[in-house]
């Protein structure tokens, strides 16, 4: 039921239209420091994101404005945020094909790592351009 695409386009609509209104359901915030609870809060308004159609990042920076950081501050943790959450995956991904029988060659590893690296210096530039402009 859920990877309906009823239900994926009524979640990218949907929060897109959250994503423009934030700022005016919760004002001017100007925290920009992340504690131990707020970043569990954060962490739920992630978990939204395993509905089809709801972005991670969106979500957490959403759930990061929820909890009055300021814009910079939540997009800033929600990108922080990704790295733990990438890494998880890939990791399970890696798992579930190890339990089915797949074996990785050393070229495909080295090339697994590139390639990680490479997004990870990409991210960062990406970031850090996302940022300036907020």
């Amino acid at each position: 039921m859920l990877e309906s695409p009823l239900v994926v386009a009524s979640s990218l609509i949907l929060g897109g239209l959250v994503l423009l209104k934030v700022d005016d359901w919760v004002g001017n915030n100007q925290q920009t420091e992340v504690s131990y609870s707020t970043a569990f809060k954060i962490g739920l308004f992630q978990c939204l994101a395993m509905i089809p159609g709801i972005s991670r990042s969106g979500a957490s920076i959403v759930g990061g404005m929820s909890q009055k950081l300021s814009r910079t501050t939540a997009a800033e943790f929600s990108f922080f945020l990704a790295i733990p959450t990438m890494l998880g995956a890939t990791a399970k991904k890696l798992y579930d094909y190890y339990q089915m029988g797949f074996d990785l060659t050393t070229d495909q590893i080295q090339l697994l790592a590139l390639g990680n690296g490479v997004g990870f210096l990409v991210a960062l530039v990406a970031i850090k351009s996302f940022i300036g402009y907020l």
